[in-house]
């Protein structure tokens, strides 16, 4: 099965790691092209490109300020993203507290729990 182009939606465009950088940055405020270009140390073109993606998918907004063009983050269209990766929260922090509890356990060892290690004496 041939994979969707990374235009058809908000999923296939995050995939791409550089256009991750750009959301990252573009979280804390409206900017520049110019300015994400020197920020995130990426060629004018490329960056251009990624945020044509951005926009067509709906990720980020653009608006003319004279000649500057100025982009920003859109909030409703990244919530679907950020809903989807909320369901795998409750695992990984089931599997952080499973890590805590056996660090925990090897620094503070249950006298009441046999060691695995040794043969029980008859």
């Amino acid at each position: 099965m041939a994979r969707a182009g990374t235009t058809s939606d908000a999923f296939n465009a995050v995939a791409e790691p550089r256009r991750r950088e750009i959301l990252s940055y573009l979280a804390g405020a409206e900017r520049p092209v110019g300015e994400i270009v020197s920020a995130l140390g990426l060629e004018q073109p490329s960056v251009s490109k990624h945020l044509r993606v951005l926009r067509d998918v709906g990720l980020v907004r653009m608006r003319c300020r004279g000649r500057q063009k100025l982009y920003r983050t859109n909030a409703e269209a990244i919530r679907p993203l950020h809903e989807w990766a909320g369901t795998f929260e409750r695992y990984w922090q089931h599997q952080l507290n499973r890590v805590k509890e056996r660090a925990e356990a090897m620094v503070h060892p249950d006298p009441n729990t046999p060691d695995r290690n040794t043969k029980e004496k008859r």
